[in-house]
């Protein structure tokens, strides 16, 4: 896999960052997008880390010039180049890899998506978290939702301790994947995003992660903006509504939660995805009002 990706822009003493933010570029991002996002992570309040944005195969020459622009400003920005469109998995396993290998003081992995916002404290509150909380492998946090403008339109809140996120991920997927924290000792022992897929890859993950004992957490805090594009129902498509269905039972399979619930609700959500997007984009709406019900009376 590493024979499809070479560094294109390589900064200085990159052995001693504490933290590596690992961020996949491709064709469809937005250039005004892009600069929010990554000026998001470098105005940050805790600096000490390795901003590594893959290029993940062609994109607009204005977004590729903006990145080497930054790269040339700030000493801890590294450009790698995927020779095709790989996805994400690959994108995000190829940093992973390189990261064990060249960066030993990493602990810890940040995730960024290139059409979110982090808020300016983001990194350091997940930090402060993780050093607090030893026994805590993967840590996520709320956020809040906005559109193509950047209004808000809605906010996405998860359980906040282990045992609730393992009740929950069944049913759904329990960690918001462009908010999450990992230590880098899980690596470590060898696991990664599966390459095979292009979406959901966040779901199988957890599921492996929970069903090898490591422990997950969420912050309450809304530490990310997270953008809701006007076709998010529509883009959704037959694939990523079929690999949510299999992740489910996946989880299902691997934590031996198995039961009617479950199964009646995977089933339920498989029959509504392939549905007209207007109801889809009801049914989004009920049930995220419905989910910041329950995780606040939690």
């Amino acid at each position: 896999m590493s024979n499809s990706f070479k560094i294109i822009h390589e900064t200085a003493k990159i052995s001693s960052f504490d933290s590596i933010v690992a961020m996949g570029v491709y064709a469809g991002d937005r250039l005004e997008w892009v600069e929010e996002a990554i000026n998001s992570l470098l105005t940050q309040s805790y600096l000490d880390f390795l901003y590594v944005i893959v290029i993940d195969g062609e994109i607009p020459l204005n977004i590729r010039a903006f990145l080497f622009k930054i790269a040339n400003e700030h000493n801890n920005v590294q450009l790698v180049q995927a020779e095709h469109n790989v996805g994400l998995s690959q994108c995000m396993n190829f940093v992973i890899e390189w990261s064990l290998e060249n960066v030993k003081s990493a602990k810890y992995f940040f995730r960024m998506d290139a059409d979110d916002i982090s808020i300016e404290n983001r990194l350091e509150k997940q930090i402060d978290f993780l050093q607090k909380n030893p026994s805590i492998s993967v840590l996520g946090s709320g956020l809040v939702e906005i559109n193509e403008q950047g209004e808000k339109v809605g906010q996405r809140k998860l359980p906040l301790k282990h045992h609730e996120i393992m009740r929950f991920l069944p049913k759904r997927c329990s960690i918001n994947h462009p908010t999450v924290a990992i230590r880098f000792s899980v690596f470590e022992q060898g696991y990664r995003y599966r390459s095979d897929l292009k979406n959901t890859q966040d779901y199988f993950f957890w599921a492996d992660l929970a069903a090898a004992g490591f422990k997950f957490a969420n912050l309450p805090d809304k530490l990310l903006e997270f953008r809701r594009v006007n076709d998010f129902y529509k883009r959704r498509g037959y694939s990523k509504s079929l690999n949510e269905f299999k992740a489910r039972f996946y989880t299902m399979k691997v934590l031996n939660r198995y039961g009617v619930g479950n199964i009646v609700y995977a089933c339920s959500v498989l029959i509504l995805r392939l549905m007209p997007a207007k109801l889809v984009k009801l049914a989004y709406k009920l049930d995220r009002y419905l989910l910041n019900k329950r995780v606040k009376h939690e």
